[in-house]
């Protein structure tokens, strides 16, 4: 208990301190530092690259080895055997819309780690293999569904007295408060399946959660080992929680594991985009609301920085970021960057007018300076130079929109999504 509470208040003085810069932070564009975007169709050795080709076997694994250097890590590939069960099948899920699966995830040679709980809700009445949203969440599986029937975390879960998690757990008054952000029977109505996960499952989110997670258990040394430069941070963790899930889905008859669409929100649209950038098996890739470390420019220094996200969450990164406080010109990479990792694949990049700390502006131009990567492939990007109004959403192979509202996943976001990942898995 007493560990715990510890860990809380830590928690809550990063919180604080997070939200005291928030209201310190620039956000004026004439006081952006000039900054020059690192080259992107240049490789190392100084040739341009200028087919799909010199992309897709020169210039991308050059690309994804400076995020596993420098940002994200690179994932370690010693887990071993994955293993699969299926705990539950509810035919009758959400009224009868709806088949629940409840499948658990193991490691067998590591029988330490507690796995992984994935909740599949899959439409019936279809003729054929349903397309599927695959992302983690931040309150665990009850927090997803209504259903008061799904089983409630007992994870490690960041404080929170609006959410209704007492010490550090979930409580029965915590069901359902993530599923405005998961519309259930909206997508499930649109022909799409939804797999979800809780975060907390691989790692807890906060500073000292590797000892205690999927990482330490993976490492030679278990929970003593140092984090240096290049091992990975708990992005790359979560990120891989979502590779498994798409492991699963490829053995589920019931699911086309063709389309297969990542999805995630803030620091898990971070996620989203790292785990499109690595695993390809993600034909359509979405950032929502991701910010700064996701799909915002970080040489703009406009609300959230490197200095200060570093600061509050150096967990979540490879300890390399952190020497880019307030030096991020010495990156040799930038978030157009991540955003070209997922050509030629669809990828939309969403953000809300109120969500000033994430960069709305920084967004956008990330994926219109990722979009000569696409057109190497013959895919058209936003169509548009200047960010687009409130609510008029653009793009082709490259989407954007910048919607009202605060920091947060909305009917209207996913309405986009779901008219996004049908156009192009319909093609």
């Amino acid at each position: 208990m007493r560990k715990s509470i510890l860990f809380s208040l830590m928690i809550l003085i990063g919180e604080d301190w997070a939200n005291a810069q928030q209201k310190t932070a620039n956000y004026d564009e004439s006081k952006i530092p000039p900054y020059t975007l690192p080259a992107l169709l240049t490789a190392q050795d100084g040739s341009k690259i200028s087919s799909a080709e010199g992309w897709t076997n020169t210039r991308r694994p050059e690309v994804l080895a400076l995020f596993q250097e420098h940002v994200f890590g690179r994932t370690p590939a010693n887990w071993g055997r994955v293993s699969f069960e299926t705990r539950e099948v509810k035919k009758d899920a959400l009224g009868g819309k709806a088949t629940r699966k409840l499948i658990h995830i193991a490691l067998p040679e590591h029988p330490t780690w507690a796995g992984m709980e994935v909740m599949l809700y899959i439409p019936n009445g279809l003729s054929q293999p349903a397309p599927c949203f695959v992302g983690p969440s931040f309150g665990g599986n009850h927090a997803v569904s209504t259903e008061t029937d799904v089983p409630l975390s007992t994870r490690w879960m960041r404080p929170s007295k609006d959410k209704h998690i007492v010490d550090n757990r979930a409580t029965e008054a915590s069901r359902g408060n993530e599923s405005s952000r998961w519309p259930l029977e909206m997508i499930i109505g649109q022909g799409f399946a939804v797999a979800t996960y809780y975060y907390g499952d691989i790692e807890p989110d906060h500073a000292d959660g590797w000892k205690e997670g999927l990482r330490a258990i993976l490492s030679k040394d278990g929970a003593n080992t140092e984090w240096k430069n290049g091992d990975w941070g708990a992005i790359g963790a979560w990120s891989w929680g979502l590779s498994r899930i798409a492991d699963y889905l490829e053995t589920d008859d019931s699911i086309d594991a063709k389309k297969l669409a990542v999805i995630g929100h803030s620091r898990l649209g971070k996620t989203s985009l790292w785990t499109g950038a690595q695993d390809q098996r993600f034909g359509v890739v979405i950032s929502n609301n991701s910010g700064e470390g996701g799909a915002a420019l970080m040489r703009r220094n406009i609300g959230e920085t490197t200095a200060i996200i570093t600061k509050a969450f150096p967990h979540w990164f490879t300890k390399t970021y952190t020497s880019y406080a307030n030096n991020e010109a010495a990156c040799p990479i930038d978030k157009h960057m991540l955003i070209a990792l997922a050509a030629p694949r669809p990828i939309y990049i969403a953000s809300a007018v109120e969500d000033t700390w994430a960069d709305p502006k920084g967004e956008f131009l990330s994926g219109l300076n990722a979009e000569p990567v696409y057109a190497l492939f013959g895919q058209k990007g936003y169509g548009v130079n200047e960010q687009p109004g409130i609510d008029s959403p653009v793009g082709d192979a490259i989407a954007y929109h910048i919607r009202t509202g605060k920091h947060d996943v909305t009917s209207y976001d996913w309405e986009q999504y779901l008219r996004f990942a049908k156009r192009h898995f319909n093609k």
